[in-house]
């Protein structure tokens, strides 16, 4: 291949790190750099990103990817065509148009301080929880933005008086970054995309509009947000004081959705990825599917603003990976995530112990935010080598339960069930005994693919398809992906298999109605 090439850029701005991944025009990666960010815990439950912070996480992912890159010989700073950001969900903001500055710290996805904005929702309006899910496909939940907003807009002065003066400008992290990668208090873009305008609860899932009876019911002004665009299209070219000004940003999708596309799933397809939470997504196709069974209705993709819409039902997991991150940073029973496999490995069972990790409440599909983690089975016996395994399989288990609440919702045929591949993705995934274990548990096989950060290849892939680079063909039907993709099949007995759910849903169940434990 030719060093003096054509390549996309992909700004991947997660939970706990940013990265910018450089790809050629076979989509392979060619250059890429990570920066950690801070995480603040101001009180149980409430997380917070420092916005300034996450900027400047960017900005030197760009700078120092392009340095990788040029180092090795490829001329990035010739061949960049576009570039495409993908981002954490839900995550909420609100900044002064004037001069640019965020009103408070960005309340995380995982934010659980709006419970009291919820309980009192569910109360004064008439359909309760499931007031808005008609028009968003969404209950009414801590996890979504328009609750994170209305807290913002009751608790914090600075953004009550930015209100008043129309000086208020309210964004979820791609919108945040959109505007000031393209000019800031400059002439900035105040856009966002159909799929992270569908975890606000604020747009209509049929029109692709802010719905205006949610927001009188809610009194959000309609001028503090952002314009709805489409997830593969042109928006706009980064502006001076960039690494990489001129550059047309033409893809965006949340990372959920992006890691679909990263996926190749279509209709009848479902994918995994596995990071700080687990997020579960199925493409319904171009129909909204209403969820019976706890999932929510959610927006897949949407490639160009005439293309059709693909809807999704979606089970989120608050907590996966940052189970790991607790053995690890708070209890200090191992010194790197990758130490908890070969300590697992080090017990046959999870010697009869099983973990939830309700840290903040549990989302899908039993939506209590009353619920708090807990570990039961604990004798005698149990060792450090038993906790981790609970932990690894906690994860499984949650996952499992979303996938058994689509078959559901889908219709599907259980006793085909077999059929059914799960893709999966994300940093997790390179434990096998995870991998292993979401099979068993499942019965059904596990796809892991050679490139399992698929989040960044989900926003390349749009990006190029926007400016020419690639065609939807190239990303949907090639089949090199599966050529050399990791399969795990299903080994445990189906009465083992029986067994351990029904543990699991009993240490489900004792995990409700926690949140005011005394201190």
């Amino acid at each position: 291949m030719s060093k003096e090439d054509v390549f996309i850029g992909a700004i991947d701005q997660g939970t706990s790190s940013s990265r910018f991944i450089i790809y050629d025009k076979s989509a392979k990666p060619i250059g890429s750099h990570q920066v950690e960010f801070t995480q603040f815990y101001p009180q149980a439950g409430w997380v917070e990103h420092d916005p300034m912070e996450i900027l400047e996480s960017v900005k030197v992912c760009i700078t120092k990817a392009i340095d990788k890159a040029t180092a090795d010989g490829f001329n990035v700073d010739k061949g960049l065509k576009a570039i495409g950001l993908t981002n954490q969900r839900e995550t909420t903001l609100v900044w002064s148009k004037s001069t640019g500055a965020p009103l408070h710290h960005a309340l995380v996805w995982m934010d659980v301080r709006t419970a009291s904005v919820c309980r009192r929702l569910e109360k004064e309006l008439s359909g309760g929880r499931t007031h808005f899910v008609e028009s968003c496909g969404l209950p009414i939940s801590t996890y979504f933005s328009a609750l994170k907003l209305l807290w913002l807009m009751e608790n914090v002065d600075a953004v009550k008086e930015a209100i008043k003066k129309k000086d208020a400008l309210f964004g979820t992290i791609d919108t945040w970054l959109i505007w000031n990668l393209t000019g800031g208090v400059k002439g900035g873009l105040h856009v966002t995309d159909v799929s992270n305008a569908s975890r606000t609860m604020l747009m209509n899932l049929k029109t692709l509009n802010w719905d205006e009876s949610t927001l009188k019911a809610l009194a959000i002004p309609l001028e503090m947000l952002p314009k709805i665009v489409s997830n593969s299209e042109v928006i706009g070219n980064v502006a001076a004081g960039w690494p990489i000004p001129g550059i047309p940003i033409s893809g965006c999708l949340g990372d959920q959705h992006a890691a679909m596309l990263g996926q190749a799933c279509r209709k009848g397809e479902a994918k995994s990825t596995y990071g700080t939470g687990a997020f579960i997504l199925l493409n319904t196709g171009d129909g909204v599917v209403q969820s019976k069974h706890g999932l929510l209705s959610t927006i897949a993709y949407k490639l160009g603003p005439n293309a059709p819409t693909n809807y999704a039902l979606e089970g989120s997991v608050a907590i996966a990976g940052a189970a790991v991150q607790w053995l690890r940073d708070s209890l200090g029973l191992i010194s790197n995530a990758a130490d908890i496999e070969p300590l697992a490995l080090g017990v046959e069972s999870n010697g009869g112990v099983y973990f939830v990790p309700a840290f903040n409440g549990l989302f899908a599909p039993w939506w209590r935010d009353d619920a708090r983690g807990v570990c039961i089975g604990i004798t005698r016996y149990t060792n450090k080598g038993h906790i981790a395994r609970a932990v690894l399989e906690s994860i499984c288990f949650q996952v499992k339960d979303v996938i058994d609440s689509m078959h559901k919702d889908s219709g599907a045929d259980q006793s085909k069930k077999e059929e059914f591949l799960l893709r999966v993705d994300g940093g997790a995934t390179v434990n096998n005994l995870l991998m292993q274990t979401q099979a068993d548990l499942l019965a059904t096989p596990v796809i892991r693919p050679t490139d399992i950060e698929t989040t960044a290849l989900g926003a390349a892939y749009a990006a190029g398809l926007a400016v020419g680079v690639w065609k939807e063909d190239y990303i949907f039907d090639s089949k090199d992906r599966l050529k050399n993709a990791n399969i795990f099949r299903p080994l445990m007995a189906e009465e083992t298999r029986k067994k351990k759910s029904d543990s699991w849903s009993k240490a489900v169940n004792r995990s409700f109605d926690l949140a005011d434990l005394s201190l």
